[in-house]
């Protein structure tokens, strides 16, 4: 071979080593004993439900009890009496759930009748075919060749007319009742699996969510079987699938509950390409006194494979340096759970860390899991001591403290010194020092319960180190002077003994703050208080001016008004050619009015009120005005 070609079958060998999947046929979660649990109590409730879906949903999948069976079968054909549902679905639901129950009361003749009927004719949905036959197989109808010869014609016509996805799935579930009549349906079926929408690359569904997936899935499959067909979909599908409809397990309605249960059983039935759960059977946390590796694998409803696995191996990796901890070892199964698989890892002397775990079922299986092998930590020592605030911390004098103890003496600070502390935390097995995700040294008020937390920080020793400047601190602790519990809290998601230790009691000292300081304490509290309420206030209204203003005003506007009466007065008025006509009377009342209305809008109205007025005043002085014109104006024609 050149060096070109082997350069080329490597890279291509390279490739596929990278493309094979973390995961082959599992899933990472099963339905559990608290699901099927709360999935009797769904059902429990639709025995009890008003809604006819609900009771048969119910009906199909839970016993009702003997003494409710009366009373039960009465309230569902008062329910069928009432529903506003469909003819062919609410027939189907009281049908289906009066055999469930085992109701004595016969059915209803019309019912019977307007079965048989529909089996006769032609429907117009895929729905309605679904509904019509399977109601007349529960009824107890005879549906001969002939029928499902008329049924298979019919559903194709539909289906010419309507393939959406809910028609489709209506379509398989029939098809698969009819045998050959219905062998056509069985090209239609990657048409609907290839409009599944991929969510992450992990889960496929159809669109209109858990009941239009559910019955394409169980259509799909039951059509495929009852032709000798191979599964509509592939393994990597049906994982993708499973994956689905395991995250639908809270769904909350008797048929949600119902047709999840008929997919997650018939997907686990598919032996050539059914999904298997592999997952850890704990929270993933291996204590470093007992590191038992336990691993659950059941099919999707939680029960064990049959057969059984012959044999189940895993590896586990170091995440932080890639180092194998076992290689290729075989996980034990347990005597008393058919689920679980056990592998201690103490003779592998697992550090505190992150591992991967890659557990494998050749050549079926694999499934890759994450475990974090927990420590334990120590305090090797720790020092605590108060010191002048310009002094080196180095040369502040320190007390020792061995954890659990408590220092017996109380320490005591002011304004003028600093408070230091430095402990050393090394691993317990080691004895090596480690460093953690939290490390806070707690400071509380012993008698307000006010508390404040500062972050240790590390050296280059990996110690931790705390100082606190009391004086320059004092506004976060509210000049608050007082004994104060001194607390050192260590926690971190890998140590199976994180702790909170009352190492010390201090007594701090601060300055009498000055009132600049005061106020910003007191401003710092009330920002922490609500605020008041806001209320809408409208803007209130100008100052008036004093009354003599206002009198005199009033008297220059009326003051034109007095002199041309009293102009009229001295001259004479001629009122001879007034025409004495309604126009003519009505123009100079609705005139009169408008300025009286004017001066009571002067001395008490507002401008909204005014024109409401206005408004009629200024129409009614129009339309008078304008007759009054046209009078006088036929006046002065005829005397010419």
């Amino acid at each position: 071979m050149n060096p070109l070609g082997f350069l080329t079958l490597a890279a291509l060998v390279v490739a596929a080593l990278a493309a094979t999947p973390a995961t082959q046929r599992t899933v990472s979660s099963h339905l559990t004993a608290q699901d099927q649990e709360r999935f009797a109590k769904v059902f429990s409730e639709g025995l009890k439900s008003n809604d006819l879906q609900s009771l048969y949903y119910a009906s199909a999948n839970v016993a009702l009890p003997a003494g409710d069976v009366t009373s039960t079968c009465k309230r569902l054909f008062t329910l069928h009496g009432e529903s506003k549902l469909n003819d062919f679905e609410k027939n189907f639901y009281l049908i289906g759930a009066r055999k469930n129950f085992g109701c004595k009361e016969a059915l209803p003749a019309k019912v019977e009748t307007a079965v048989k009927a529909a089996l006769a004719k032609d429907a117009t949905t895929a729905q309605e075919i679904y509904y019509n036959f399977h109601s007349a197989k529960l009824a107890g109808l005879a549906v001969d060749e002939k029928v499902r010869t008329t049924l298979g014609k019919n559903l194709q016509t539909v289906l010419k007319k309507d393939d959406s996805l809910n028609s489709l799935g209506h379509a398989f579930a029939v098809a698969a009742e009819l045998g050959t009549a219905g062998s056509f349906a069985y090209d239609r079926i990657e048409e609907a699996f290839v409009q599944a929408d991929e969510v992450d690359g992990k889960m496929l569904q159809f669109e209109g969510g858990l009941s239009i997936t559910a019955l394409i899935v169980n259509g799909g499959f039951k059509l495929a079987t009852s032709l000798s067909k191979p599964a509509p979909i592939t393994a990597d599908q049906a994982v993708k699938f499973a994956t689905y409809f395991l995250s639908r397990a809270s769904v909350q309605t008797p048929k949600g509950v119902s047709v999840l249960l008929e997919a997650l059983k018939l997907l686990a039935s598919q032996k050539t390409i059914a999904p298997v759960c592999v997952r850890l059977a704990g929270n993933g946390q291996l204590l470093p006194e007992s590191p038992v590796l336990s691993v659950r694998v059941c099919d999707l409803l939680g029960k064990p494979l049959s057969p059984a696995l012959a044999a189940l191996s895993t590896t586990v990796v170091s995440r932080t340096t890639n180092d194998a901890l076992v290689s290729k070892v075989n996980l034990v199964p347990s005597k008393d759970d058919a689920t679980l698989y056990t592998y201690n890892l103490k003779s592998a002397s697992p550090t505190r860390g992150l591992y991967r775990v890659d557990v494998d079922a050749a050549p079926s299986y694999r499934q890759q899991l994450q475990v974090s092998v927990l420590g334990k930590v120590r305090v090797s020592s720790l020092e605590v001591g108060v010191g002048d605030t310009d002094s080196a911390a180095s040369s502040v004098k320190r007390q020792s403290v061995a954890h659990p103890s408590k220092l017996a003496t109380v320490l005591n600070a002011d304004s003028q010194q600093k408070v230091v502390l430095k402990t050393a935390l090394v691993d317990d097995a080691s004895g090596k020092p480690i460093t953690v995700h939290q490390c806070f040294v707690l400071l509380r008020h012993q008698e307000t319960r006010q508390e404040i937390i500062f972050v240790a920080e590390t050296d280059s020793s990996k110690a931790y180190k705390f100082e606190m400047d009391v004086g320059a601190r004092a506004a976060d602790f509210g000049h608050k002077s007082g004994l104060y519990e001194v607390r050192l809290i260590v926690g971190d998601a890998l140590l199976s003994n994180s702790f909170q230790w009352h190492l010390a009691d201090l007594e701090l000292k601060f300055a009498a703050g000055d009132s600049q300081q005061q106020q910003s304490v007191d401003a710092a509290a009330s920002s922490r208080k609500p605020l008041p309420e806001i209320v809408h206030q409208f803007r209130a209204p100008e100052k008036r001016p004093p009354r003599f203003v206002s009198d005199l005003f009033t008297a220059l506007c009326i003051a034109p008004l007095v002199i041309l009466f009293g102009l009229w007065a001295k001259l004479g008025v001629n009122v001879k050619n007034f025409p004495l006509s309604l126009g003519a009377i009505g123009f100079h009342l609705g005139l009169g009015a408008i300025l009286v209305l004017f001066g009571i809008f002067w001395l008490r109205l507002n401008m909204f009120d005014t024109i409401r007025y206005l408004i009629p005043l200024a129409l009614f002085t129009f339309i008078c005005g304008n007759r009054m014109l046209r009078k006088i104006a036929r006046g002065g024609s005829s005397e010419k």
